[in-house]
């Protein structure tokens, strides 16, 4: 089990990846909007996208887990 987790504090733009949907490392799980930059948010591994715990418009901290990934 791998945690998807942000690197920097922002708002959910676009959820990128959906719940049980396979997904390769490198591939985006969310694009992150903070200072008006979009920051995608790559998958570290292969695998299955186990459980999004983050929304379109929700708000994270860095460090906050964003998806499980289930290789």
């Amino acid at each position: 089990m791998i945690e998807v987790k942000a690197s920097m504090a922002g708002s959910v733009w676009k959820v990128t990846a959906a719940e049980g949907t396979q997904i390769n490392d490198g591939d985006d799980v969310v694009i992150l909007e903070s200072m008006k930059m979009e920051i995608p948010i790559p998958a570290e591994a292969s695998g299955t996208i186990k459980e999004l715990k983050v929304g379109e418009g929700d708000f994270v901290n860095e460090g906050d887990v964003i998806a499980i990934i289930e290789s």
